[in-house]
């Protein structure tokens, strides 16, 4: 049986999963409450916004559980997707989807800035360096 490599960071790793489910959990609370003078405030669309905001609570909750005790392949999970939000951010702004203010703007790519970062120190968490399991048995 395969094993999988060790986590060579797991209190960083702990951490961004729980200052990621804490601002994402924020974000996905103004969403769906708020979605509709969000919507009047950034143009973006309300159903947009409380559909992406509700989508977003189970994920909290799974990042939140999943920070108690992470595991390698999960925790690679949650970078990739964390790295498809940020992109889906850009997209959704440069597809032409949307005709946000200028706050609009700030607010899509605020998230995509702080989602992307999220998924970046996963990844430092996670990355292999050579030796690190034997030092963290």
């Amino acid at each position: 049986m395969h094993t999988a490599p060790a986590i060579a960071r797991p209190a960083l790793l702990r951490g961004v999963l729980l200052v990621d489910a804490g601002v994402t959990g924020v974000t996905a609370l103004a969403m769906a409450v708020a979605a509709a003078p969000l919507a009047a405030l950034t143009a973006l669309p309300a159903d947009l916004l409380r559909v992406v905001g509700l989508a977003l609570l189970p994920y909290v909750v799974w990042i939140a559980w999943l920070a108690r005790k992470p595991g390698y392949r999960s925790g690679w999970l949650v970078a990739a997707l964390n790295a498809l939000y940020a992109f889906d951010c850009v997209l959704l702004l440069a597809g032409g989807w949307v005709s946000p203010t200028v706050l609009g703007i700030v607010f899509v790519l605020v998230q995509a800035v702080a989602v992307a970062a999220f998924a970046i120190a996963g990844a430092i968490a996670l990355a292999h360096r050579p030796g690190s399991a034997e030092r963290l048995v």
